[in-house]
């Protein structure tokens, strides 16, 4: 097998310096060092090459057409590396790079008004969305194919860090051709008597058991016309005058209300908990790192802790 000769770095950048002077004492007072170990280090650039670099006549030195290819080359080489430094640099600190997040549909109010924040902080981070419900998200984030994730709780929280995000009020998204029979609120009672429409994981426990459980507390029988993860379904059903469907209020936001009223329901006895979510055993990018410091409300006594103690204090009360 042939053996290859491999240029030495800092025998290239010697040479670059000389090629750029014109000649070696210039170069050597640049570089900060005596001109004959600069001499001795072209000329094994040059052995090892095989090939002259320069054409030598006394103190004048010009390129060969060799050392004008060498010096183009050199010239893309360090430029190409100063770019790598900096974009490592850059992705270090969390200010480029991509972050990928997982948002179920119905969390889709708390990631937008996060990345505006986040974008205009952090312009140059790419930023993906993936959609998914609580379930499918997790496996998303154990699979290490998100970075974080918005989830709605309850999730089994052993394999991750929390962010717990506000708790919001549940409300009834009423069809308009039952506008009439709703007055400004509504209440478990009444809902009982219309066929509902609920959000359901594709696996687990979730927000359909907490609602069933509401109505059970209370000894009504519910008329369950429609199952399902994604809240598009589930609104565009409402939308058509399949059924009522009972959601967290702001994942409502998103959406065209021309068909559909929300109203409160006076005695739902629990709220919709949601939580930003990441992987306790995994690297975390500083890009979200930075979504979290840069898009949550933290406190001043939240900003003074490391991001581990501070996530850790804001978990021991989901």
């Amino acid at each position: 097998m042939k053996r290859r000769n491999f240029m030495n770095l800092r025998q290239l950048y010697y040479f670059y310096v000389v090629a750029e002077e014109g000649q070696f004492t210039r170069a050597a007072k640049r570089l900060h060092m005596a001109q004959p170990p600069l001499s001795q280090a072209v000329q094994k650039l040059e052995e090892s090459l095989g090939v002259l670099l320069f054409d030598r006549k006394g103190r004048s030195i010009q390129l060969t057409d060799a050392g004008k290819i060498l010096e183009q080359r050199a010239k893309q080489l360090f430029l190409t590396i100063d770019n790598v430094k900096q974009e490592v640099l850059e992705v270090g600190q969390g200010m480029s790079g991509c972050l990928t997040i997982g948002c179920v549909k119905s969390c889709f109010s708390q990631l937008l008004e996060r990345l505006e924040s986040f974008q205009t902080k952090s312009p140059d981070v790419l930023l993906k969305v993936i959609e998914g419900d609580t379930s499918s998200l997790t496996q998303s984030l154990m699979n290490h194919e998100a970075d974080l994730a918005f989830v709605r709780l309850p999730v089994d929280l052993e394999p991750f860090h929390a962010l717990p995000l506000a708790p919001e009020e549940y409300v009834a998204v009423v069809p308009e051709k039952w506008y009439d029979s709703f007055q400004q609120t509504t209440t478990l009672e009444k809902l009982a008597d219309y066929p509902l429409l609920l959000l359901h994981r594709t696996r687990g426990v979730g927000q359909y058991e907490a609602i069933v459980e509401q109505f059970e507390k209370k000894k009504l029988d519910v008329h369950i016309v429609c199952e399902s993860p994604s809240i598009d379904v589930l609104l565009g059903l409402a939308s058509g005058g399949f059924g009522i469907t009972i959601v967290p209020k702001s994942s409502i936001l998103p959406f065209h209300r021309s068909f559909f009223k929300l109203v409160p329901i006076e005695n739902m006895n629990v709220l919709s908990d949601s939580a930003i979510i990441w992987l306790k055993e995994a690297y975390i990018p500083k890009s979200a790192e930075r979504f979290i410091h840069d898009t949550s409300p933290l406190t001043q006594s939240d900003l003074s802790l490391s991001l581990e103690e501070s996530i850790n204090n804001r978990s021991a009360h989901l």
